[in-house]
C-alpha cells in the first residue's frame, strides 16, 4: 500500500511539472496547447542526445530544458500569438498541428525505436520491508519545492503579479497600459521549460518514445480540469 501511494505521488510529480504549464497558459491566454507535448518530448529527446556526450544527468537535463526555451519561443512567437481572442476551435487544430509535426520531427531525426534509459541514482530506501528508488522520492520533493517557488514568484515580483492580474481579468490589465502579450510570452516559455523538466525527470522511469508525450498531455489536460484552468494551487494539489 505504502509503495502504490509513493509511485503515485512521484508520477503525480510529473504531471504537476506538465500541467502547471498547461494552466497558466489556458488560465491567461484561452490556449488549449496541445504544442505542449513537443515541449516535453524535445527534453527528453535533448536529454538522451546530451548524455552520451556529457556522461552525467544533470548537466544533461539542464542543458535539455535550455533547449527547450528557445523552441518555445518560436512557437509562441509564430503561433500561439496568432491565436489570442480568437476561438478554441482555432487554438486546438493549431496546436495540435504543431504536436504532430514535433512528433514526426522527433521520428525523422532520432528515430521511431524506444531508447532505454536507466535510473541515474541507482540507489534505494530501505523502509521496514519496503524498498524505494531514491530518485522517486527527489523527484516529489523537487514538485514541493518547485510548488512554493511559483507562489513566491507570482505572488512577490511584477511579472508575477501581471500573470495573476491577466488571470483575473485580462482585458483591466490591457486597460492600464500593461502589454500583456509580452508577458503571456514569458508565461509559455515558463509553461513549456516545466514540461520539458518534467519530461527529462520522467524517462528513466519511462519508455522514451516519439508519442509519449501525447500520452502524458491527456493525464496532465485532467489534472489541469479538476484542479480549475488558472488555479495554481488546485492544479498542484489535483
Amino acid at each position: 500500500m505504502l509503495y502504490t501511494v509513493l509511485f503515485g505521488f512521484s508520477i503525480g510529480a510529473i504531471l504537476y511539472f506538465v500541467s502547471i504549464g498547461l494552466s497558466l497558459t489556458f488560465g491567461t491566454m484561452r490556449v488549449i496547447n496541445f504544442a505542449h507535448t513537443l515541449t516535453y518530448s524535445i527534453g527528453v529527446y535533448m536529454l538522451i542526445t546530451f548524455i552520451p556526450a556529457v556522461r552525467s544527468f544533470i548537466p544533461s537535463a539542464a542543458l535539455a530544458i535550455l533547449v527547450v526555451i528557445p523552441i518555445s519561443y518560436v512557437i509562441e512567437r509564430f503561433v500561439i500569438r496568432r491565436l489570442y481572442g480568437e476561438s478554441l476551435d482555432y487554438t486546438f487544430i493549431a496546436t495540435f498541428a504543431v504536436a504532430l509535426i514535433g512528433v514526426d520531427a522527433i521520428k525523422w531525426i532520432w528515430g521511431v525505436n524506444p531508447y532505454p534509459l536507466s535510473d541515474p541514482l541507482g540507489t534505494y530506501l530501505q523502509i521496514g520491508t519496503l524498498t524505494f528508488p531514491i530518485y522517486r522520492v527527489i523527484i516529489i520533493l523537487i514538485a514541493v519545492i518547485l510548488f512554493f517557488a511559483l507562489e513566491l514568484f507570482f505572488r512577490k515580483t511584477i511579472v508575477g503579479k501581471i500573470v495573476i492580474a491577466a488571470l483575473e481579468d485580462v482585458d483591466g490589465v490591457r486597460c492600464l497600459g500593461v502589454r500583456v502579450d509580452k508577458y503571456f510570452a514569458i508565461v509559455f516559455i515558463l509553461g513549456s521549460a516545466l514540461a520539458g523538466l518534467g519530461g527529462v525527470l520522467y524517462a528513466p522511469i519511462s519508455a522514451v518514445h516519439p508519442y509519449m508525450g501525447l500520452s502524458v498531455l491527456l493525464l496532465a489536460f485532467a489534472v489541469v480540469i479538476v484542479g480549475g484552468m488558472g488555479n495554481l494551487r488546485g492544479t498542484f494539489i489535483s
